[in-house]
């Protein structure tokens, strides 16, 4: 017995779709695996996270609160708002680091609820000027 036009078309709909769902599940795998999340200062005191948790830390520089003993130990504050986490970190801060400006700080929480950071990102970086014409 041949299969009507109409079963064919249902086997190819069929095999569509189940090609489809299957390279979107592909898909969505690598995605999960290559997206770098970070954690409010909210997030992270009600996340609990233990000493040495290695996470990227974001908010804003809280006014005020920059501090640097030398020209590379520098203290600041991150807050969302809410709750801040006091950074301290070694190294040249970006160019467009300040404070009120937005920042993300990848590194490690402390026992004592602070956090160290061995990297730290200015958000502003990632914007491209274009020239006035």
């Amino acid at each position: 017995m041949k299969p009507t036009k109409r079963n064919k078309r249902i086997g190819l709909i069929l095999g569509a779709a189940v090609l489809l769902g299957g390279a979107g599940l592909l898909v969505s795998n690598a995605l999960q695996r290559n997206i770098s999340y970070f954690y409010t200062p909210s997030e992270a005191i009600e996340a609990g996270l233990a000493a040495n948790t290695r996470i990227r830390l974001g908010g804003m520089v809280e006014d005020g609160s920059l501090q640097s003993s030398d020209d590379v130990k520098i203290t600041f504050r991150v807050t969302d708002g809410g709750q801040s986490i006091t950074v301290s970190y070694s190294g040249i801060l970006p160019d467009l680091f300040r404070e009120g400006q937005g920042v993300i700080a990848q590194g490690r929480m402390q026992e004592d609820g602070s956090f160290t950071a061995d990297t730290i990102f200015s958000p502003n970086m990632m914007r491209i000027i274009y020239p006035k014409n």
